[in-house]
């Protein structure tokens, strides 16, 4: 067996282990955590924090860049999804009769797209918002939840879980350090403070 075999053998049965840790009392809950909509008060939460510390017009090209980072990890997500057709969980035959499967879903499994773009948007936030309030580090807890989601239902692997993770953080950081670029193009108004 070579490492690779090695590697993705201990990812499954740690998959195993993680997801035989759930119980049915649970499967409400984190079917909600795993809804993105479930998450619209914390977007919202973004947006007011943006524009209450960057005014309308940076906190517009802020909005941009988030929503540019959103669907560039999408598309990169499912470029590499696409390239190794790994199959999910509940899909692979080696494994599905042994785990809980909470939700069926199609696609392939490496890597998380919620790992990945819930990694980015956070880490986005947190650098973007870090100096203005200290509290911005609980935007972490997000992706944590995100993430553990998907291998509770039955959809993606540690791994998955891991690499979407930092390709997240990856991809965050690379739209950060673009939108300082372009915030400085921005001519701040007249009775600006920050």
């Amino acid at each position: 067996m070579d490492l690779l075999d090695k590697i993705i053998l201990n990812d499954k049965e740690l998959f195993i282990y993680l997801n035989a840790l759930g119980n049915e009392n649970w499967d409400t809950f984190w079917i909600t955590v795993t809804n993105q909509l479930s998450w619209i008060p914390l977007f919202l939460l973004f947006f007011i924090l943006i524009f209450k510390i960057y005014g309308w017009k940076k906190g517009l090209v802020l909005i941009i860049f988030i929503a540019l980072l959103v669907a560039f990890s999408d598309q990169f997500v499912n470029f590499i999804k696409n390239s190794f057709e790994r199959l999910r969980p509940c899909n692979d035959p080696t494994i599905n009769e042994l785990i809980r499967i909470v939700k069926r879903s199609g696609g392939y499994s490496f890597v998380s797209g919620h790992a990945t773009t819930s990694a980015a948007v956070s880490l986005f936030m947190y650098l973007t918002l870090k100096k203005h309030y200290k509290y911005v580090v609980f935007f972490f807890i997000w992706p944590l939840f995100f993430a553990y989601s998907r291998i509770y239902l039955g959809v993606h692997f540690p791994i998955d879980i891991f690499c979407g993770i930092l390709l997240g953080i990856i991809i965050g950081f690379v739209f950060y350090k673009l939108s300082l670029k372009l915030l400085l193009k921005i001519k701040p108004p007249l009775n600006y403070n920050l």
